[in-house]
């Protein structure tokens, strides 16, 4: 909708008329260099990254730089390597993969010994193999169980 027509009817034509008056004046290009130079210094356009310091910048770097190093440790430190046997703990009958800590183990005061039939899936988390053809077995297991019935270790019995 032109502004004309939602306006009164009668200011149509005297408002045409100051449109095409209005159409013929131009400020000279000095004129409009000037005012636009002078908003330019009143009101500078800043990026966002201007505001800070070459030091900020500086630290910032340094700590993205930190974090990205200690976190591809942590992820290098967590990943075992391939073919790497799991954590064991000795024990006269056989060895035991590790659970929890030993320490938490150890403070265990009454701990059990339970048989399981354990899925060859869940053995993959433990560093185990597992192909798409035994992926359905179960494997017979020995548990270490706490009092609180939390397992500590598991020790594998047979493995067909």
């Amino acid at each position: 909708m032109n502004i004309d027509q939602a306006a009164d009817p009668a200011l149509a034509a005297p408002l045409a008329a100051l449109r095409g008056a209005m159409q013929a004046q131009h400020a000279p290009p000095a004129l409009e260099n000037a005012l636009m130079a002078a908003f330019a210094t009143r009101f500078p356009t800043r990026r966002w990254y201007h505001a800070f310091s070459p030091r900020q910048w500086s630290v910032g770097a340094g700590s993205t730089a930190l974090v990205a190093l200690t976190a591809l440790m942590l992820t290098l430190q967590a990943t075992p390597e391939p073919g790497a046997a799991p954590a064991m703990m000795g024990q006269d009958s056989g060895a035991f993969i590790a659970l929890e800590s030993a320490e938490r183990i150890e403070q265990e005061t009454d701990p059990r010994v339970l048989e399981a039939d354990v899925p060859r899936t869940a053995l993959a988390a433990l560093g185990l193999p597992v192909s798409p053809e035994n992926a359905g077995d179960s494997v017979r297991a020995e548990m270490l169980v706490g009092a609180d019935g939390a397992p500590l270790a598991l020790r594998l019995v047979s493995l067909p």
